[in-house]
């Protein structure tokens, strides 16, 4: 590929372009052509001469583009009549539609107190949705009570059955590691006072109290709050929701209010499995390694647990079914119109629910210590 110039001429300078220019081989420097346009301050119009131009691609567009920024820069005239039919179209065509100037613009930092504005107005926002939603609900459940909310029964009992026995494999595997788990820490503290016995009482304490209802909720948070906020927001994506809303259906009632239902009614079940799955795991601990009779182990259990014990654990379990179903709705129903945001608030979901168990399991040691129970 060759360049070389004639003139200039009454104001115009002549590019010739011949021989191959394809890709794969050297561009033309264009410092030359800069080197011309700024030294000859007569240059008013740059023409082309591509009689001795044998064969051309992308190459030749990329040179003639690189000429067209630098004439433009210098409001010099570039005449495209002496170049072959298809570069000519092309080069007009890509010459046509100006350069978005902002398109590259590099994102302005944002200030401290810009951010802090906009995480307590969204803060704001995301209490006001959760108080309508609650109070969606609370309807829902006023209707259900009523005897007047619309939702299908067999949805409740497929919910009930994802909820209830679907949920008993992985319940009794993390129930049985995690009583198994408290005896053998406790042991080895234990061990060192010839107090192995007491092995009992810790497991079935920690456990009947408070162990087993916060493992369960977080078990259902990942499982059923997840696949809650996942229907509900492929429903969202697929525009059903709206469709409820057209033939007059609430969705609080059809969607919400059987998933709630049957979590709240599922978990303090749930809890009473994991209780006895745990009590076992903290069994084969003190069997299998203090030399203990198991019949000892359940005489002990049986008196270190108290009824109390049992419905404060009882209590957080249908506390954490509210709190997961919740999460689970409210995410879904906030879910977004895209494949993503049905991921998002999977993901929101499970974090909700985790972090309300713990809040919550706090809340409400504080208040039993307060109370003296």
């Amino acid at each position: 590929m060759k360049m070389s110039f004639n003139g200039p001429v009454d104001g115009v300078l002549l590019i010739r372009v011949s021989g191959d220019w394809r890709i794969g081989q050297t561009l033309p420097s264009i410092n030359e052509i800069q080197r011309q346009l700024t030294s000859n301050i007569e240059i008013q119009k740059v023409a082309f001469d591509s009689k001795n131009l044998t064969q051309w691609d992308s190459s030749l567009l990329i040179f003639l583009k690189k000429i067209h920024t630098l004439c433009s820069e210098k409001k010099i005239f570039l005449d495209h009549d002496g170049l072959p039919l298809g570069a000519k179209r092309l080069l007009e065509l890509a010459t046509t539609v100006p350069e978005i100037k902002d398109a590259k613009k590099v994102k302005e930092e944002e200030t401290f107190f810009f951010l802090v504005g906009a995480e307590t107005v969204g803060f704001f926002k995301s209490a006001r949705e959760m108080t309508a939603f609650i109070g969606g609900v609370f309807l829902a459940f006023v209707n259900f009570f009523k005897g007047k909310a619309r939702y299908r029964r067999s949805d409740l009992t497929m919910t009930i059955q994802e909820c209830g026995a679907q949920a008993l494999p992985i319940v009794s595997l993390i129930s049985l590691l995690v009583g198994l788990i408290l005896a053998f820490i406790g042991s080895i503290q234990l061990k060192m006072f010839g107090a192995q016995i007491y092995i009992a009482n810790l497991v079935g304490i920690a456990m009947v109290r408070v162990m087993g209802a916060v493992m369960t909720g977080v078990i259902m948070a990942g499982r059923t709050g997840a696949a809650f906020a996942a229907e509900i927001g492929t429903m969202e994506v697929n525009e059903e929701i709206d469709a409820l809303k057209t033939l007059g259906i609430s969705p609080m009632e059809f969607l919400v209010l059987p998933r709630m239902l049957a979590l709240v009614l599922m978990m303090p079940l749930l809890c009473l499995y994991a209780n006895l799955m745990g009590i076992l795991g903290g069994s084969i601990v003190a069997v299998g390694m203090l030399d203990l009779n198991f019949s000892q182990y359940y005489v002990q259990t049986k008196n270190a647990v108290s009824l109390n014990d049992l419905w404060i654990g009882l209590f957080h379990s249908a506390v954490f079914g509210v709190l997961v179903a919740l999460a689970g709705c409210l995410r879904g129903m906030q879910c977004g119109r895209s494949a993503s945001d049905v991921g998002n608030a999977a993901t929101s979901a499970v974090v909700t629910a985790i972090v309300s168990i713990v809040v919550a399991t706090a809340i409400i040691t504080v208040i039993c210590n307060v109370i003296g129970i």
